[in-house]
This record gives structure tokens, sequence and C-alpha cells, in this order.
């Protein structure tokens, strides 16, 4: 079964208010995670930057890992490579998180299925950053 994306989860992910827990997130102005984690700041969404680093970035205590973000998570944004998501989305249904998306080019069936099985809603090889703009959904 191949994952598709549902409109209705990505305009609802985008448009509710909620707690973003960026994966791979650092002060890396050349990433793409940066950007899009101004982009949903802008958008009026709470980030939680999540790297081995732990840096504040963009104003918000970063975290080491999923595990140790305390409070809840609403959606797990994940920027590592299609190899490693499969730990990190094992780790957002752990916490208890209510969503995961996967950025462009991040891609992982069993992963995703995984998520879903478990209630999370999933959003795969998509980016806010695109998809926001689309819903008319413009960075303050």
């Amino acid at each position: 079964m191949t994952h598709t994306n549902d409109p209705e989860v990505i305009r609802r992910l985008l448009t509710d208010v909620g707690r973003w827990a960026v994966v791979g997130l650092s002060n890396n102005r050349e990433r793409a995670a940066y950007g899009v984690a101004a982009y949903l700041q802008g958008i009026g969404q709470t980030i939680v930057p999540v790297h081995p680093q732990a840096p504040v970035v963009h104003g918000e205590q970063g975290y080491a890992a999923l595990a140790a973000v305390p409070g809840q998570v609403d959606v797990v944004d994940v920027f590592v490579r299609s190899e490693l998501v499969g730990a990190v989305v094992d780790d957002a249904i752990a916490i208890g998180a209510r969503a995961v998306w996967m950025q462009l080019g991040v891609i992982d069936e069993d992963a995703a299925a995984r998520a879903a099985a478990a209630g999370l809603d999933v959003v795969m090889d998509a980016c806010p950053a695109i998809e926001g703009p689309r819903l008319g959904l413009a960075a303050r």
C-alpha cells in the first residue's frame, strides 16, 4: 500500500495551532529546516527544535531527542534522511504525538503505515512552507 496525503489533514495541521517538534532543526541557516521552522512560527505554530546538540533556534529551547521534549507534541516534523525516519516515527508514537510530517524527499512507507496504525495523522514527502501558501497561509 502506498501512502497518499490527505489534503484535509494537511489543512488541519497547518491551521490548528499546535506544538511542532522539528527533528533535525539547528541554527544552520542553509538547511531547509531553519526556514520551515521560521515559517511555522510565522503562521502561529510553536516550534521545538530537536537535534543532538539541543540548540536554541528561533528563540526556542532545543532538545537532544524527542523523548526529552517536555509536554505534549502535536506534530513531529521530520528533517532526517529516509533511512533514519523509521526510528523518529517510532519515537513520535512513543511520546504520544498526534501527527508525523515527513518533509520533501523523506519517504518511508513502513514508518507511515506504523504511524497511521497507531492513530497518528501522517503527511509524507511534503513541506509545510509549500503547502501552507497553497492554502493562503502567509507567515506574519
